[in-house]
């Protein structure tokens, strides 16, 4: 009986050991490049990244931790998981800046390790050069080498002219490239990532894998704000969302749901890649757990606020309908 245990216990390690490991976002494409507008795979083909966004570090440290990342990946089907250190509001990464690596550093490490793509969010909304310039080479030399690595050098400019942004892109961007010459970098754009046209008019130049960002809340940003995307991506910009949600610009208010479909629709048609925020428990629309919700993941149903629920559901279900189209 014995023998007869072991020898079924092998057989199932067997087969086990053949079984097809699912393969992760890293391993299925690779290096990411800009080719025109469209992020692409390591051979050039188009490729759409969904995901989430953590809250700011400072304010919600507790879901910077490896098991949330995983469980995002795993359980959310996340492809991309943005990490928003926080350079405003107290505690934040000029104040403690050991207090916020201590929190990015596991984030960045999860992702590598399970193969996840990261964006390293410069989480601000002032115009902060030095301070910037020293952290995202220290970023570049530790993680560069890492195809995973997205760099976000500007969450939302407010005030700051086009003129003035681009001057501070080319002085965060000339650090990177020093340290990594391949993975993309994510350039803000005026007024709340809103003004894209200005980019438009007037692009970086002598710089490969680099993109725009946009930011969206659909219940604020309409049809206007799809439009304005849709003639800079004709003009030859490349555009990321690398925030976004359902409700009014202030994060709370109302779900408003037929926008969000249409944002959905929009990008999904133009292969424009999306992040979702938050993942935080504020008492507020945006954020998509209960604070009762541990921190580690394990997020039930009864855990995650209506928001939560319909990223979810977006990053589930939405690829397996861009699938199905092709």
């Amino acid at each position: 009986m014995k023998k007869t245990i072991i020898a079924i216990v092998m057989a199932m390690m067997t087969i086990a050991s053949f079984a097809k490991k699912e393969t992760s976002p890293v391993e299925q494409w690779g290096q990411l490049k800009v080719v025109g507008t469209q992020l692409c795979d390591q051979n050039g083909n188009p490729v759409t990244l969904r995901g989430a966004s953590l809250g700011w570090h400072n304010l919600w440290p507790r879901f910077y931790n490896a098991k949330a990342v995983k469980w995002l990946a795993d359980d959310w089907n996340a492809k991309v998981v943005r990490a928003a250190m926080g350079i405003m509001i107290e505690d934040n990464y000029l104040e403690n800046p050991s207090f916020a690596l201590d929190c990015m550093e596991p984030v960045i490490k999860q992702a590598i390790k399970q193969g996840t793509y990261v964006i390293i969010d410069w989480h601000s909304h002032k115009l902060l050069t030095r301070d910037a310039v020293k952290f995202f080479g220290k970023m570049a030399k530790k993680y560069g080498h890492h195809p995973n690595v997205i760099y976000e050098i500007y969450n939302e400019p407010v005030e700051d002219s086009w003129t003035d942004l681009k001057e501070y892109a080319k002085a965060v961007i000339d650090e990177i490239r020093k340290y990594d010459p391949d993975n993309i970098v994510l350039v803000g754009c005026p007024h709340w990532d809103q003004d894209i046209h200005l980019v438009a008019e007037s692009p970086l130049e002598g710089y490969d894998n680099i993109m725009y960002t946009v930011h969206f809340y659909a219940a604020t940003h309409k049809q206007w704000l799809r439009d304005r995307i849709a003639d800079a991506m004709q003009k030859g910009i490349p555009v990321f969302v690398s925030e976004c949600a359902s409700m009014d610009a202030s994060g709370d208010g109302k779900i408003d749901k037929t926008e969000w479909q249409s944002w959905i629709d929009f990008m999904e048609a133009k292969k424009i890649s999306w992040v979702c925020w938050s993942v935080s428990d504020k008492n507020e629309t945006c954020s998509m757990l209960l604070p009762r919700a541990k921190a580690t993941g394990g997020w039930t149903k009864d855990l995650i606020k209506p928001w939560g629920k319909m990223v979810k559901e977006s990053l589930i279900n939405v690829p397996l309908k861009a699938a199905e189209g092709k």
